[in-house]
């Protein structure tokens, strides 16, 4: 399985979970700039829930959320605050969720970070 495929597999996974715990899937992989790409937004209750989704094979090199650099922080709020003042969002929140394939699939997912 490729990065991009790997990728695709988490954010499936992470969208059912989020759909599971009652969020509303409104976009996916939505891109700002070479450099930003939201890719899950959702709405819970009356928030617009932009998401990160990070996805491993294993935790042999690391977990997923480690992945999460200062600077692709950075990115995803660039994008988040273009998004929000185009759609005059006011309730919004950012949440990142790890996916581990192996031994077992794993979700962690970590709200408002």
């Amino acid at each position: 399985m490729n990065n991009k495929d790997l990728g695709k597999k988490g954010e499936d996974i992470a969208c059912e979970y989020l759909i599971k715990n009652g969020y509303q899937i409104i976009e996916r992989n939505k891109h700002f700039s070479k450099f930003c790409e939201i890719d899950i937004i959702a709405k819970y209750k009356s928030k617009i829930i932009f998401v990160e989704v990070k996805t491993r094979k294993s935790n042999a090199f690391g977990s997923p959320m480690e992945a999460i650099t200062k600077q692709k922080y950075t990115h995803i709020k660039t994008g988040v605050i273009s998004y929000i003042q185009e759609q005059k969002i006011k309730d919004y929140q950012i949440d990142a969720i790890g996916i581990t394939l192996t031994p077992e699939i794993k979700i962690e997912h970590l709200k408002n970070i």
